[in-house]
């Protein structure tokens, strides 16, 4: 099973979650942007169907295939400012 980790991070004047480089929308406090990221890691972990999709990967070549619907991620949320 693979894992995603939600990270709690001041950032553009606010604070936000990110995961891997990519940040959420900017959150006034620490607690909206944790109450957010323990949302989005909570819906990551939910079942759902099985869907055919594609996407372009980092060579911008364009992929196929199943995305299995049972087939999530364990999600967990860190908090790098401890507040």
């Amino acid at each position: 099973m693979s894992k995603v980790t939600y990270t709690i991070v001041e950032h553009d004047g606010g604070w936000a979650y990110k995961m891997g480089e990519t940040f959420s929308e900017t959150f006034p406090s620490h607690g909206e942007a944790l109450a957010a990221a323990t949302e989005a890691a909570a819906e990551q972990q939910v079942a759902g169907r099985t869907e055919h999709i594609e996407y372009e990967d980092r060579d911008g070549s364009w992929r196929e295939e199943a995305a299995m619907g049972d087939d999530r991620p364990e999600a967990e949320v860190e908090d790098e400012d401890g507040a």
